[in-house]
């Protein structure tokens, strides 16, 4: 009896998009190339692995066991190739990087820049979405990492973090908070309030510490930080940006800024909000901490840590996560 290594692949393949055109091609085949390979194996060992009457298609309770054998020799042959790869001191291979749209433009420039400049035989691919998709492509395989920010404590999956950002508000000069020079986040009203579209967890940070539910400035809701900066130039009222983005301001732009600190009772809640940077004692301000994660099988550690560290070239040092500024990750 042989058991083909490549067929191992189809299996897991199939088992994640229970769905064989799909499976064919995440694994760079067609779809009858998948299909006889498999059904080779199951002929060949006498069994039946998947379902086919099922729809979606879904492995038989032996199948599961086998697939579950098959990650295991698989996960073991990673390991083995990235154990090569450190004795040789190669950064080589292809990753997959799934990225928010609130922070993808003020990571990726960078991170292109870094990979090709630095890490040539790196091939990098990103896919930009938002959160709930990055999970779910995360989970199946389809993504070998994901930047969005945390935590999201997600069984199977482990978070890295990068960077903490602080919340920053973008205020028009005819609305009564430009006089001030700072705000605190229990001031904050959502009905001078521009956000960004449904679907977007920044947008969920964002009425976390603002005051007065989730009455918005008008009807509108943008589907990226620029436009709420532009429609607050035009209309006035404000929005609430993420600190990188200031760097993409005007000069004119950069005068409408206001700091957002913690309330007047000296505390911030929200989603996946903090009160300050871990270890930047006496700065109460709501902050977002940013994270790659991967999933708990993950074993290209020579990767995890190209990416990593390009990104600790990318941020200002003093936003960085102070075990990402000192030590390599280990997995």
């Amino acid at each position: 009896m042989r058991i083909n290594f490549v067929t191992l692949k189809y299996i897991v393949a199939l088992d994640i998009y229970r769905n064989f055109v799909r499976a064919a091609q995440s694994c760079g085949v067609t779809q009858p190339t998948l299909s006889a390979a498999i059904k080779n194996m199951e002929t060949e060992l006498d069994i039946v692995i998947f379902d086919r009457d099922s729809h979606p298609v879904k492995p038989t309770r032996t199948g599961e066991k086998i697939i579950e054998m098959a990650r295991l020799v698989l996960r073991d042959v990673s390991m083995i190739e990235e154990f090569v790869l450190a004795e040789k001191g190669s950064e080589a291979g292809e990753v997959s990087v799934g990225i928010i749209p609130t922070v993808a433009p003020y990571v990726l420039p960078g991170l292109f820049r870094e990979i090709r400049d630095s890490y040539p035989a790196v091939k990098l691919k990103v896919a930009e979405m938002r959160t709930s998709f990055l999970i779910e492509k995360l989970r199946s395989a389809e993504l070998d990492m994901a930047i969005l920010a945390t935590p999201q404590k997600h069984n199977g999956l482990l978070e890295i973090p990068l960077y903490y950002e602080r919340f920053i508000a973008y205020v028009s000069p005819d609305d009564d908070f430009y006089s001030l020079g700072e705000i605190p986040s229990d001031m904050l009203p959502s009905d001078r309030l521009w956000v960004l579209e449904e679907g977007h967890c920044f947008r969920n940070q964002v009425f976390g510490f603002c005051h007065g539910g989730r009455q918005t400035h008008a009807e509108y809701q943008a589907g990226s930080i620029g436009t709420l900066v532009n429609i607050v130039d035009r209309n006035g009222g404000y929005t609430v940006i993420p600190e990188l983005h200031a760097s993409l301001l005007s000069d004119v732009q950069s005068k409408n800024l206001r700091p957002i600190v913690c309330g007047r009772d000296g505390t911030v809640s929200g989603e996946n909000i903090s009160g300050g940077h871990p270890g930047d004692k006496g700065n109460c301000c709501p902050v977002r901490e940013v994270s790659l994660l991967i999933r708990d099988d993950f074993v290209r550690e020579r990767l995890l840590n190209v990416i990593a560290g390009c990104i600790r070239r990318i941020i200002p040092d003093s936003m960085l996560d102070t075990r990402l500024k000192r030590f390599a990750i280990k997995i």
